[in-house]
């Protein structure tokens, strides 16, 4: 090992030990369930979000792989909500009713649904203690600072992640870049003066170049959406789409009945675009397709935010009314 790598592996060793985040539950664990949950609730989602109302609640209601298993989909839909990307939580459900023990294997990991690479790589490194780097976007620009790189593609950055990698404190190394990147190689205005990286890095004086900041604009999606009454009772779909599958919702159509009533919008920004609602309400005399629900069962059910906003904007419009 160069003796400059060896010294930023022990820059790192230390740092991590007097300002990493050794507390979080997931890295004081074992429990390689544990360790599975916290590394699926952590993909685009931020560890303060995760510990402060999912990871606790899941595992409690969950505390198994098997009990996740043999849960009904709704109810892991439920403890999952608010949580965001959905597809998470049916790939984690999915994944319990095929195995009651995740393999050590990285290609074996990747076969698993919702299991891609890094994560892969993370639940070997952090699991069973493999020498295996982890690779998430965190780690990533600090690869890009330290190399000036603009545009990498991911071959290059997983073997520049291996050639850098702690192979004798692989788990506190990993571990460190996360935090590195999360407390110190930050996206904007990074504490440079203070990273443990900074004899290597090639970037450290122009950092807000690396990575190359794509300019997204989020499209803006319409839709019309009913809220379909009977008495007191309102229609609630199950989704089958790729967006918020599994949620029960309000129905979305593309032209509204002519004696439907109009009660005003609704939005939610999700990652990749904005979603705009008009809401109109129609009463039914008689009872027509759909299951019906009232507001105390609607509360029991898994619903995405825009329908949450949904029926705050009926509930209102009834006092009103």
């Amino acid at each position: 090992m160069p003796k400059a790598l060896e010294q930023i592996h022990k820059n790192i060793r230390n740092w991590y030990q007097k300002h990493g985040r050794l507390d979080l539950p997931w890295r004081k664990t074992d429990n390689l369930y544990y360790i599975y949950i916290s590394e699926v609730m952590l993909q685009q989602t931020q560890v303060k979000t995760v510990l402060e109302r999912y990871y606790f609640p899941f595992i409690e209601r969950f505390p198994t792989l098997k009990a996740l298993g043999e849960a009904p989909m709704d109810d892991v839909l439920k403890m999952w909500e608010g949580l965001g990307y959905y597809s998470r939580a049916k790939n984690l459900h999915q994944t319990a009713t095929l195995t009651e023990m995740l393999p050590q294997e990285i290609d074996k990991l990747i076969r698993l649904p919702g299991i891609g690479k890094n994560t892969a790589h993370a639940i070997a490194a952090f699991a069973f203690k493999k020498p295996v780097p982890v690779m998430e976007a965190n780690v990533k620009r600090i690869l890009c600072r330290l190399h000036r790189l603009e545009n990498p593609d991911e071959k290059q950055l997983w073997q520049i992640a291996e050639r850098m990698l702690d192979r004798f404190n692989s788990f506190d190394y990993n571990q460190a870049m996360m935090d590195i990147g999360a407390m110190v190689c930050l996206p904007k205005n990074p504490k440079c003066e203070i990273c443990p990286l900074a004899d290597l890095c090639e970037g450290k004086k122009t950092p807000d170049l690396y990575p190359a900041k794509k300019k997204k604009v989020a499209p803006l999606k319409k839709q019309n959406i009913l809220v379909r009454i009977h008495g007191n009772k309102l229609v609630l779909i199950q989704r089958k789409t790729k967006l918020l599958h599994g949620l029960w919702g309000f129905e979305s159509i593309d032209i509204p009945p002519c004696s439907a009533k109009y009660i005003g919008e609704v939005s939610h920004a999700y990652s990749h675009f904005k979603l705009q609602c008009k809401v109109f309400v129609h009463e039914e005399r008689n009872i027509g397709q759909g299951i019906y629900f009232n507001s105390n069962e609607i509360k029991k059910l898994a619903i995405s935010k825009i329908d949450e906003k949904i029926l705050k904007l009926f509930l209102l419009q009834c006092e009103k009314d």
